[in-house]
């Protein structure tokens, strides 16, 4: 496969000028190239992505790393159950998912140095530390970016809203933005931003931009605005072509799943934003970012695992055994991650602190190996033991499964090639 812009590129400016080219006829055709090239990825065993999010930082002990033997100040109150793959365990809030481990690959040596909330979320949504000299693409825009469109429906979806700045384009231009649903598919009222535009004054705006858009198109404008009009465009035309798509609508109505499927997801807010999650990588999405819950539990751990697992729980289980069931598992990525673990002890109000020392995150599908613990932490859930997994070979790895080159550079202002991952490794153990 071949990358994209690449630091060689820019040496044969030279050369092109002895050919007759001038610098402005070699610019243009740069770009020209440079369109076509993000079509260049191939789809990998992962044709789709859901990335469900769980914000604050979810305790990996009170979740996917027990540690039952530890003393009871670092194990917590809480007890672990037995999975459906032997001598693989959990904690006890999850029997649901317990029941489909089979499918998952458990990730319990991730690690990274970023202890605030910003930082470690950063982390997770785009493989890259935070920088202050660049803003970095999250995975949804990267995946929408360098894939064309597939059917008539938003390629990176958020559900219910774009969870933090992390998750949008970073330097790469705004038309691969996540669409926001701009509500929560729980509500009874619940309705999809832009399925439905008011008449006349909507009518009119969108002629008057296009009308802008138009002229401005035979004159130089900065890339600043460029890319603020591209955004404006792109906000109406994906807002028409929805109204227009049979597609969309049917992906956007969960009225459409038979009430049992309803039951069994939960109809609560994990439940609906699984399956709307999984409608909409069924009717052509590439990337779908779900949140849930906030696991942010410095205090009363033990309640605050009990209030908003149960839920989770279900919902999740139902998703993976839902994809399988309809042959999906098998190029649908799932994903379930949270920014950092928390503390090895239990504190003095009864939870847990910031710790991304170690945590787990959890794989499924799209040529993920289930059924398998990868990487192991410490007696105490203090820091990895075996086979530690950085953000950085995570991201390179979900790529990989996604038929996309970590290290393939793309265009950043200033023409500045980044790599997509910088010095990722693709972990093979986790692949079927």
């Amino acid at each position: 496969m071949r990358r994209g812009n690449s630091r060689r590129d820019f040496l044969h400016v030279g050369f092109c000028g002895g050919i007759g080219l001038t610098l402005a006829q070699y610019l243009k055709l740069q770009k020209a190239q440079a369109d076509i090239k993000h079509y260049e990825s191939k789809e990998g065993t992962a044709k789709s992505v859901i990335f469900i999010y769980l914000p604050g930082g979810l305790a990996h002990q009170e979740s996917f790393d027990p540690k039952p033997y530890a003393p009871i100040e670092y194990r917590g109150p809480m007890k672990h159950i037995q999975t459906n793959v032997g001598g693989t365990f959990i904690n006890e809030m999850w029997p649901k998912t317990a029941q489909v481990v089979d499918k998952l690959a458990i990730c319990r040596s991730m690690t990274h140095g970023e202890a605030a909330h910003e930082r470690g979320t950063h982390n997770m949504f785009t493989g890259y530390r935070p920088s202050p000299a660049l803003s970095y693409p999250s995975l949804g825009s990267v995946v929408t970016h360098e894939f064309g469109p597939r059917n008539n429906i938003p390629q990176y979806v958020c559900i219910p809203n774009q969870p933090n700045e992390f998750a949008g384009t970073g330097y790469l231009s705004s038309s691969f933005a996540p669409f926001s649903l701009g509500s929560d598919p729980a509500r009874k009222d619940f309705t999809v931003r832009d399925l439905k535009l008011p008449g006349g004054v909507d009518d009119k705006r969108f002629t008057r931009r296009r009308s802008v858009l138009e002229a401005v198109n035979e004159h130089f404008v900065t890339k600043e605005k460029a890319d603020s009009l591209d955004a404006v465009d792109t906000f109406y035309q994906r807002a028409y072509g929805m109204v227009g798509s049979p597609e969309a609508r049917e992906a956007f109505d969960l009225n459409k799943e038979p009430d049992k499927l309803r039951d069994e997801y939960g109809r609560n807010t994990a439940g609906s934003r699984m399956l709307m999650s999984r409608r909409l990588i069924e009717a052509g999405a590439r990337f779908v970012t779900m949140t849930y819950g906030s696991w942010d539990m410095h205090d009363n751990i033990d309640p605050g695992i009990k209030r908003q697992v149960p839920d989770l729980d279900q919902a999740y289980a139902r998703l993976i055994s839902d994809l399988e069931e309809r042959g999906r598992l098998k190029d649908t990525l799932v994903c379930l991650a949270t920014e950092f673990g928390r503390t090895p002890k239990i504190n003095g109000t009864a939870g847990r602190d910031h710790w991304p020392k170690v945590f787990s995150v959890v794989l499924a599908g799209g040529g993920i190996k289930g059924g398998q613990v990868y990487g192991k932490s410490d007696s105490t859930a203090s820091e990895p033991e075996e086979k530690p997994l950085t953000v950085q070979d995570w991201a390179t790895t979900l790529y990989h499964c996604l038929g996309i080159t970590a290290d393939k550079e793309l265009m950043a202002p200033g023409d500045r090639p980044i790599e997509i991952v910088d010095g990722g490794k693709i972990r093979r153990e986790l692949l079927v």
